[in-house]
């Protein structure tokens, strides 16, 4: 019989999740899966940890939303493991705000706090939050935890921290937050267990993905990052712009009369890849298309990550190590070796054999700064977050029910 806990890790249009052993030190993978709601009828597959199917189920859409499928994978854990062995859910939520700066028991009022910061990020947050309240439903004895995306970079100060707009709006909380730090994270520990001698340096990880950030560490820690408020800021994403120029944005109310709705849906769903290209958001079908506009949209992806990977350089006072991590960043290697291009006045070289081979280091020899690759994991840190909250965890009440 063993202890776990279940992590959920929500998406746009699925759920990844994983199911980890708690017994020991280190939280172990027992089986892993996905909630894809792409498909008419919604389906649930679950998978051991080398891939092997388990268990799948599809449900009817209204079935879906009702929780059946969370009703399902938490019928297949006990089934599997054990009645009462669950002892948790953890979950990766987006946004912390200024309140939150690590994981946290889940209650009715911490969960009305993190349902009005939805604003800062409309895509992310509701999404995160929905299966909270589902699973509160199924079982509302069993402890939930919130795990942020904005933690690791909460200690983050002025002047990196600071927008330039009136000291007032600041007071109120409007100020560069960062996200993906539950990947960074994980990466940043990684780094320190395969190359201690520069993981303490300066370090800039590039999560490079559907949704794509930097972060500048030094000695480990956080300190700057290309989202801001909220996770439209800074790189070329999938379907989200990145940094604008807000001008384009009075522009298009002002004199294209598009209404505030229309321009969230434009800069979160219609831009990025998808907009430059018009041909996909996906990065595997622009390096495989010999259309023009997805090698323009190629271009501007690899442009505007070196532009900001050398910004970051300059928070830092130079560069020792760069990490690619992320569906893009672990597998396009044809990005890596474009960005590494546009880096090597820095004194960047990337070995082209170890980047085709995809190993774990691709820096050359002559390199100036090392290069690594790093698969990131998120639902292992959230695990991890979820075993610290269970040794300290109150006697439970107020709990969402």
């Amino acid at each position: 019989m063993v202890t776990s806990v279940l992590v959920l890790n929500s998406g746009s249009s699925s759920i990844k999740f994983g199911l980890f052993d708690i017994a020991s030190a280190e939280p172990a993978l027992l089986c892993k899966g996905l909630f894809d709601e792409h498909e008419a009828k919604p389906r649930l597959v679950v998978k051991d940890p080398a891939g092997k199917d388990l268990f799948a189920t599809q449900r009817d859409a209204a079935d879906a939303g009702s929780g059946h499928l969370f009703a399902d994978v938490l019928g297949f854990i006990e089934d599997r493991f054990g009645k009462g062995r669950l002892r948790a859910v953890g979950h990766r939520v987006v946004h912390g705000g200024p309140d939150y700066s690590g994981p946290i028991e889940l209650t009715d009022d911490v969960y009305a706090k993190l349902e009005a910061l939805t604003p800062l990020a409309p895509l992310h947050q509701p999404r995160c939050l929905e299966p909270v309240r589902t699973i509160g439903a199924i079982r509302p004895g069993l402890t939930q935890i919130a795990c942020f995306d904005t933690a690791f970079h909460h200690a983050i100060t002025p002047p990196a921290s600071r927008f330039a707009i009136p000291r007032r709006c600041e007071e109120r909380g409007i100020r560069r937050y960062g996200f993906h730090g539950l990947s960074f994270e994980y990466v940043a520990g990684r780094l320190a267990e395969v190359a201690p001698d520069v993981a303490t340096k300066r370090l800039v990880i590039a999560h490079l993905g559907n949704g794509a950030s930097l972060c500048a560490l030094r000695d480990g820690r956080s300190v700057d990052t290309t989202m801001g408020l909220t996770p439209l800021d800074g790189l070329v994403m999938g379907t989200r712009s990145g940094t604008i120029d807000p001008g384009v944005l009075l522009y298009l109310q002002q004199y294209e009369k598009m209404s505030v709705e229309d321009v969230q849906h434009l800069l979160y769903h219609e831009s990025g890849l998808l907009g430059v290209s018009g041909i996909s958001a996906d990065m595997r079908t622009l390096l495989a298309s010999g259309k023009s506009a997805a090698r323009d949209a190629v271009e501007l992806f690899t442009f505007r990550a070196a532009q900001e990977i050398a910004m970051m350089a300059t928070t830092l006072r130079g560069l020792d190590c760069l990490v690619f991590t992320g569906g893009i960043g672990e597998h396009a290697k044809e990005i890596r070796s474009q960005i590494g291009e546009r880096l090597g006045w820095l004194g960047l070289r990337i070995d082209a054999a170890a980047n085709d081979a995809m190993r774990e280091r691709i820096g050359a020899a002559d390199s100036a700064v090392d290069v690594h690759v790093i698969p990131t994991n998120e639902e292992l840190t959230i695990a991890r977050h979820c075993v610290a909250v269970l040794h300290h965890s109150p006697t439970g009440r107020g709990r969402i029910v």
